[in-house]
């Protein structure tokens, strides 16, 4: 936004967590509560500054963004006091500042580009994003006259005729930047909780007869604090959910199955069939592409993408991995690994960091891969432990058997070649490498290479004896 500045307010502990971890550092369906805010205001501000707090370090840490500049907060005396923070940094600035808090994750860069435009339109000093809420309990009401604001009364100040107002503020504003900390030098702290309130500036801003306007955003049923459990509900809510601040786990949970319910509403749209949307959790970075099956139960996270005839699931996690097509994964958790077209996997198999396995290639249950590639129509059917490997084309590994890849300081590599037969129960004792073709008679254990097409019995000869 040309010559506008974005402020946001992070400052606080969020007691009502009852966390060690600052509130604004809690997970919304993969990301931060203040990383979501700042995906908002990114690229469009020439300077975002964020007022931090409680556990500043540790705020400061998990953001990444050269655009960012901090300062703060190291007396929590309310909202007022937090925006003066800033003031030093935009004393030569004459333009617009955007300020709103860092625990509204569902806030759409359409409604702040609405909201700064209705600002630039109507010439006003300061202008406030309002809603409606059913119930409006816990928010600062709006009190009119006419077209314009005339103040904003917190819960904790307002009387029962004030209480009745369902036009709320959502602590949402663009003011002029010159005409904001005029006014934030005016503010007392002669409420109830003592504290410097930024929405008294309002009514330091209406008394000197300077215009102050309202946008608002539709109506909402803030029974938020009830389940919103089906897509039709997602709907009715409409747009005035995205103002919703998040105070505790619970509201936490409220936000990120509203935004769950959106994204799988979406891959249904495109194509996707999701038998059980309730039980279902993926997020937003992933893409899953039209004719796979999603079945219940199933987490998908990360940049995972998903290509098309799959069926995932049930009971599946999956992370930062590449699908590819007709691949089944039943009852497994894949984490960081590519798995090409057809292959099956599980049930009850894990594939960890950097495992690559080709088409056709079957993982069994109750089967680990690591860091391992296995190559087109290898089957590693179940019981078994392959870390550190390559195996071959069209290898057959039997159950339980162990690459012995860790020697305790090291680890180091198996290879199988093309076409080989492992018998069960067999041991490789790394590094070692098993030529093409080669048998390997179960229950042995291999400490030598083995050559091509060769026969490897590495086992004490049987005995047997009269009792």
């Amino acid at each position: 936004m040309k010559n506008t500045v974005a402020l946001i307010l992070a400052a606080g502990e969020g007691t009502r967590f009852k966390s060690e971890t600052p509130k604004v550092l809690h997970c919304v369906l993969g990301k931060t509560i203040i990383d979501r805010v700042l995906e908002k205001v990114r690229d469009n501000f020439s300077k975002i500054i964020i007022v931090v707090g409680h556990k500043s370090e540790l705020v400061k840490k998990s953001i990444e963004n050269k655009k960012v500049v901090f300062v703060e907060q190291k007396k929590r005396l309310g909202s007022g006091d937090a925006v003066k923070q800033a003031e030093n940094i935009l004393r030569d600035f004459n333009g617009d500042v955007l300020v709103l808090s860092g625990d509204v994750p569902l806030l759409k860069k359409d409604t702040i580009k609405n909201l700064i435009s209705f600002h630039k339109r109507e010439k006003a000093v300061g202008t406030i994003l309002t809603s409606e809420f059913e119930n409006p309990f816990g928010y600062g009401r709006i009190i009119r006259d006419g077209d314009s604001v005339k103040s904003i009364i917190e819960e904790k100040d307002a009387s029962a005729e004030e209480r009745i107002i369902t036009e709320i503020n959502t602590g949402i504003y663009v003011f002029s930047s010159q005409e904001l900390f005029k006014a934030i030098k005016k503010i007392k702290s002669n409420n109830a909780k003592k504290e410097y309130y930024l929405t008294d500036v309002i009514s330091i801003l209406n008394s000197e007869n300077k215009k102050v306007c309202a946008y608002k955003i539709g109506t909402f049923d803030s029974a938020m604090h009830r389940s919103v459990s089906t897509l039709s509900e997602v709907e009715r809510v409409g747009s005035s959910e995205e103002v919703m601040g998040i105070n505790n786990r619970y509201e936490l949970s409220i936000a990120e199955g509203i935004l769950r319910k959106k994204v799988i509403k979406n891959l249904m749209l495109s194509g996707v069939t999701i038998v059980d949307p309730s039980t279902v959790y993926i997020e937003e970075s992933v893409v899953i592409e039209k004719d796979t099956v999603i079945m219940p139960s199933t987490i998908i996270k990360g940049k995972t993408k998903i290509k098309s005839n799959c069926i995932i699931g049930p009971f599946s996690f999956i992370e930062e991995s590449l699908i590819g097509r007709d691949v089944e994964i039943k009852a497994s958790y894949v984490e960081g690994s590519e798995i090409a077209d057809g292959a099956k996997i599980g049930p009850f198999a894990h594939l960890r960091k950097e495992s690559k396995i080709a088409s056709k290639v079957k993982i069994g249950n109750f089967t680990e891969i690591k860091k391992s590639y296995i190559s087109e129509n290898t089957k590693v059917s179940h019981l078994s432990y392959i870390g550190d490997s390559y195996l071959g084309k069209n290898v057959n590994i039997g159950a339980g058997t162990i690459t012995c890849n860790y020697d305790g300081k090291l680890k180091h590599k198996t290879e199988i070649g093309d076409n080989a037969f492992i018998g069960s129960n067999t041991n490789f004792v790394a590094p070692v490498k098993i030529g093409k073709g080669a048998l390997i008679a179960a229950g042995s254990t291999i400490t030598e290479d083995v050559p091509d097409r060769a026969l490897a019995i590495a086992r004490a000869r049987q005995v047997n004896k009269k009792r």
